[in-house]
């Protein structure tokens, strides 16, 4: 058995604000990693990490960039145990679209069409929490309740077979010591 991990926050960002201002979500960002120490997370979000566009398949860390500016942000870190095999399709299907990140782009008509229980798929097109629903669901790691582009952060947070691991905030995550900053 092996752990896949799902990163969720809720960052000070205009979009983050956006969505918890009509969903009233705790949080508003999914991410998925695949090491315990959370070193490389893996989502559809801005490439950049400064202003909205250009957005898709990107990774993410802790210790650099907005997460390490803003260390206050809320998250919640959950656990899902897979089989090797779930892992290794999950940890590929990631690798597959990182690899290819120009030919994907940010899902924001997904995104807005999610609050009305309206599903969007557009080849190449993610939103973060769709993207984690995607590598979740083609690698046969989890059954999901609901198509993947009507997955929200917040639904990982109910989903049978994840555990909760942590609740606090990035710089507390840090310091009980669940990930390092190398």
């Amino acid at each position: 058995m092996k752990t896949i991990y799902i990163l969720l926050t809720r960052s000070s960002t205009i979009l983050s604000k956006m969505v918890h201002f009509v969903t009233d979500d705790t949080y508003t960002h999914a991410s998925i990693a695949f090491e315990e120490d959370l070193k490389t997370l893996y989502t559809s979000s801005r490439k950049n990490g400064r202003t909205l566009f250009p957005a898709g398949p990107c990774t993410e860390s802790l210790s650099s960039g907005y997460y390490k500016r803003h260390d206050k942000i809320p998250c919640a870190v959950y656990e899902l145990q897979v089989c090797d095999e779930a892992y290794d399709k999950a940890k590929r299907e990631v690798e597959q679209i990182i690899a290819k990140a120009d030919q994907y782009h940010f899902n924001i008509i997904g995104l807005l069409l999610c609050q009305f229980h309206i599903p969007y798929h557009r080849k190449n097109y993610f939103f973060c929490s769709q993207f984690v629903g995607e590598v979740l669901q083609r690698s046969h790691a989890l059954t999901l309740p609901k198509d993947t582009s009507l997955m929200k952060p917040s639904d990982y947070m109910r989903m049978p077979g994840l555990l909760c691991r942590f609740k606090g905030y990035i710089s507390e995550l840090a310091a009980q010591g669940q990930i390092s900053f190398a």
